[in-house]
C-alpha cells in the first residue's frame, strides 16, 4: 500500500537525517523532492502546494532551527502535515439516532460498493456487537441483489430481499420497517453505481436520501483512481450531504493520491479503508497510522489489534497453558499456528505494518509467498497423529512417505522441521507468559509512548 510514495519519501528524508543543521538550501532541495514524490503519487496540486508551504514554514521556525537533530525535526514536521492533510484522527460512525441507524452507501459502478456493504456489516457485527441488516436498492444490476444476499448469508447478516421491479425508495422503506420489527441496530442500504453527471440517477438517490434520512451517507470510492477519487467525491458531496468516505482497493494502490487528497478537497473524513478482497479486509482509517506507514515507520498498533481480533483466543490460551505446564510444543500446535496466520491473510498482508519494511530489498519481499503456508500445512497433514505428537520419530523412510503424501520433496520436509524446531525453542522462552496478554501489554506500551 502506497509503496511508490513510501520509497520516494524514505530516500529523500534519509538524506536529510545526517544533516547537522537545516539551511535554506537543503530545506529547498528536500521540499522539491517531497513535492515531486507527492505529485508522482497523484496527489492533487492544491493539496501538494499547501502541504509544502506548511512544512516550509515549520522548517524555518526557531523550534526546528534550534533542534539538536534538525533533520529528524523536519521528518516529524512532514509526518505531522501528512496526518493533518488526512484528517488528524479517525472519525467513527455515528449511531446517535433511534435504532436502526441507517447507513446509505453511494458511489460509482465498479468501486466495490456491494462488497464494502458486506465488509462494513461484518465489522459492525464483530467489533461493535451490532445487529446488522443489509438491503440492495440497486435495481439496475440484477446480480447486485443476489451478490449481496450471498455475502450477507456467509457473514450471518440479516438480508432483506428486494426486486428490480421495485422503486429504490420503496425497497428502503420496506427494509426499514422490517429492521424495526427485528429490533436491529443498523440497516445498511446499497445503491446503484452512478455518475454525478447523470441527472436522473442523482435525482433518484436524492429522493432516497430525503425519504429515509440516513444518519450516515458514505461515499465508496476506488483509491486507485488517485486524485480523481477526490474530485468525484466532491461532486457527489455537492449533490448529497456525505458524512464520510470509504476508500477501497488500497492494497493495490502504490501511489496514495486518493488518501492524501480527499479530506482537503471534500472536507469529508475518510472513515474506512479497504485493504483486500476478504470479508475482514476493512479497517477504520487512522491518519496517524497511515502517515507512519507512508514514511516507512510501520503501524505496530494496527498489527497488534489485527492479531488480537483474528487470533482464536481459546486456542491461544489453551496453547499458553500447555506451555506453562512444561508440555512440549508439537507439530499439531505448529499446524494450528500456521492456520491462524493463514486466516489473518498471511505474512504478505502484514508486511507494510512492520517498521522499516521499506528498507528491505524488493527481491526479499517478493520471496514472501503465502502459498508456502498452505504447502507447510499440507506437509503436517500428511503425517500420522503419532508423528505430529512426537516429531523426533520422523526419520528417513517416514520423510519419504510424508513427501509422497503431500506431493513435495524431502527438502521441503526438512525445511519445515527446521522451522518447527526454531518455533519450539521460542515457545520454551515464552512458557512463563500468555501470548495474548503480551500483545495487550505491548499495545499499552506503544500508546504510552505517544
Amino acid at each position: 500500500m502506497f509503496d511508490n510514495l513510501t520509497d520516494r519519501l524514505s530516500v529523500t528524508l534519509k538524506n536529510l537525517r545526517g544533516q547537522g543543521r537545516l539551511t535554506e538550501d537543503n530545506i529547498k532541495d528536500t521540499l522539491r523532492e517531497v513535492r515531486v514524490a507527492l505529485l508522482e503519487a497523484d496527489v492533487a496540486l492544491p493539496v501538494v502546494t499547501d502541504f509544502i508551504e506548511q512544512v516550509r514554514k515549520g522548517a524555518l521556525g526557531k523550534e526546528v532551527q534550534k533542534s539538536l537533530t534538525p533533520g529528524q525535526a523536519l521528518i516529524k514536521l512532514v509526518q505531522k502535515e501528512l496526518i493533518k492533510v488526512m484528517g488528524e484522527a479517525n472519525e467513527s460512525l455515528s449511531f446517535r439516532t433511534q435504532p436502526p441507524a441507517i447507513i446509505l452507501m453511494a458511489g460509482l459502478q465498479g468501486a466495490g460498493k456491494t462488497t464494502t456493504v458486506a465488509k462494513l456489516g461484518r465489522w459492525l457485527k464483530e467489533t461493535q456487537k451490532k445487529k446488522v441488516g443489509v438491503v440492495s436498492a440497486d435495481v439496475y444490476r440484477p446480480a447486485a441483489i443476489k451478490q449481496l444476499q450471498t455475502l450477507a448469508e456467509g457473514l450471518s447478516l440479516t438480508f432483506f430481499d428486494s426486486d428490480v421491479s421495485q422503486r429504490p425508495v420503496d425497497i428502503a422503506k420496506t427494509a426499514l420497517d422490517a429492521a424495526k420489527r427485528k429490533f436491529l441496530d443498523v440497516l445498511i442500504i446499497d445503491t446503484a453505481g452512478r455518475l454525478h453527471v447523470d441527472d436522473e440517477m442523482m435525482a433518484e438517490i436524492k429522493e432516497l436520501h430525503a425519504a429515509i434520512k440516513p444518519i450516515e451517507t458514505l461515499f465508496v470510492v476506488d483509491s486507485m483512481t488517485g486524485q480523481d477519487a477526490a474530485n468525484t467525491a466532491k461532486a457527489f458531496n455537492d449533490a448529497l450531504p456525505l458524512t464520510g468516505i470509504i476508500l477501497t482497493k488500497a492494497d493495490g494502490d502504490a501511489r496514495g493520491g486518493a488518501a492524501l487528497s480527499i479530506r482537503h478537497i471534500t472536507g469529508k473524513p475518510i472513515k474506512f479503508i479497504g485493504v483486500g478482497e476478504k470479508a475482514d479486509a476493512l479497517e477504520p482509517f487512522y491518519p496517524d497510522r497511515i502517515a507512519s506507514r507512508i514514511l516507512g515507520m510501520g503501524d505496530m498498533l494496527g498489527l497488534i489489534e489485527e492479531i488480537e481480533q483474528k487470533v482464536d483466543k481459546e486456542k491461544a490460551d489453551k496453547l499458553a497453558k500447555k506451555i506453562q505446564k512444561g508440555k512440549s510444543f508439537n507439530l499439531e500446535d505448529f499446524r494450528e499456528q500456521l492456520q491462524q496466520m493463514q486466516d489473518m491473510g498471511g505474512v504478505a498482508s502484514m508486511l507494510d505494518k512492520l517498521p522499516g519494511i521499506n528498507s528491505v530489498p524488493q527481491e526479499v519481499k517478493n520471496k514472501v509467498n503465502d502459498k508456502m503456508i498452505a504447502r507447510q500445512i499440507a506437509v503436517i497433514c500428511s503425517m500420522t497423529k503419532q508423528e505430529r505428537k512426537f516429531p523426533d520419530l520422523i526419520k528417513g523412510s517416514r520423510k519419504e512417505r510424508i513427501a509422497k503424501g503431500c506431493g513435495q520433496d524431502i527438502q521441503d520436509i526438512n525445511r519445515l522441521l527446521k522451522q518447527f524446531t526454531m518455533m519450539q525453542k521460542m515457545m520454551k522462552k515464552l512458557k512463563t507468559g500468555n501470548m495474548a496478554h503480551m500483545m495487550r501489554g505491548m499495545k499499552g506500551n506503544i500508546r504510552g509512548l505517544r
